[in-house]
């Protein structure tokens, strides 16, 4: 991964933690009405150790102010959690380094693209689920306009309260499935960085996000495993516009995990047929 690319922020020192963890809210409620902070007697969530002892292992140092917007994320997913299905991994670890260290291993890619280009860059997440990756990144690239998409409204409700909740500014929701939005104007070839972090294979992940990258752009595939997947998605990728730039495979710092980043220029439109309707991507992938 990119190096150098945050090395303007300075490391959080233990008395920086400190104070971090005294100001942060013991719980967040999550009502009808909206979010609200308040101070209860539970112990908040403490993804803040975790994220200080690994993000700069992955190139993305972290903030104070930063570390205090993940540990408000992670209460709040914790607090809705218990009424709504949005991960089985709910334990502070588990969201600090499969969720949060996760998607924040895209952000010196995004640096890379950042440094390439003039303006605000435009980011789609798409089948975002608990907002990931796109939260994080979003937290960490506050620069980035970010768009949240999924096919499930009470998910994108719940995102809503967290961007709120955060004060997070050019970032929205967008009630819907990949393959309606690819063939929408409105979305199709809109954006310079196109993500998902799903189990479909990559050829059918190539048809839910190549359409919505603009040319010149980058689809970032995130991956377990994908030397295969590459191999038999290569057909995919060319037909909808794209070419393989580089594939990154590593661990997440501390862990056994092995993740894979598949970067995908857009080098020209995708055809017009594409993406399929709805269900036929995952049904029938192109091969």
């Amino acid at each position: 991964m990119a190096d150098g690319l945050f090395s303007n922020r300075k490391p959080l020192t233990k008395d920086d933690i400190k104070r971090l963890k005294e100001s942060l809210p013991k719980k967040v409620e999550i009502g009808v009405e909206g979010t609200k902070v308040t101070e209860h007697d539970e112990e908040p969530s403490d993804v803040a150790p975790i994220l200080e002892s690994h993000s700069g292992e992955i190139s993305v140092p972290l903030s104070a102010e930063e570390i205090r917007s993940f540990q408000v994320y992670a209460s709040m997913l914790k607090e809705k959690n218990k009424v709504m299905n949005l991960t089985a991994v709910d334990d502070d670890e588990g969201i600090a380094m499969k969720h949060f260290i996760d998607s924040l291993t895209l952000c010196p890619y995004i640096r890379e693209e950042e440094a390439q280009k003039k303006g605000m860059l435009t980011f789609v997440d798409v089948g975002t689920g608990a907002g990931f990756p796109g939260l994080p990144v979003k937290i960490s690239c506050p620069e980035l306009s970010v768009t949240l998409m999924d096919s499930l409204e009470k998910r994108l409700k719940f995102l809503d309260e967290v961007i709120t909740a955060l004060d997070l500014k050019n970032c929205s929701t967008v009630h819907s499935r990949a393959e309606d939005a690819g063939r929408n104007k409105k979305f199709r070839e809109k954006y310079d960085i196109v993500t998902a972090r799903a189990v479909a294979k990559l050829s059918v992940l190539a048809e839910y996000c190549l359409p919505l990258v603009k040319v010149g752009g980058v689809f970032l595939a995130m991956k377990a495993h994908s030397e295969e997947e590459e191999a038999e998605g290569s057909k995919a990728i060319a037909l909808l516009g794209g070419t393989v730039e580089k594939t990154d495979t590593f661990k997440l710092p501390g862990t056994d995990m092995e993740r894979t980043i598949i970067v995908v220029r857009k080098i020209r439109p995708t055809p017009a047929r594409f993406p399929r309707k709805a269900g036929t991507p995952s049904k029938t992938p192109i091969v």
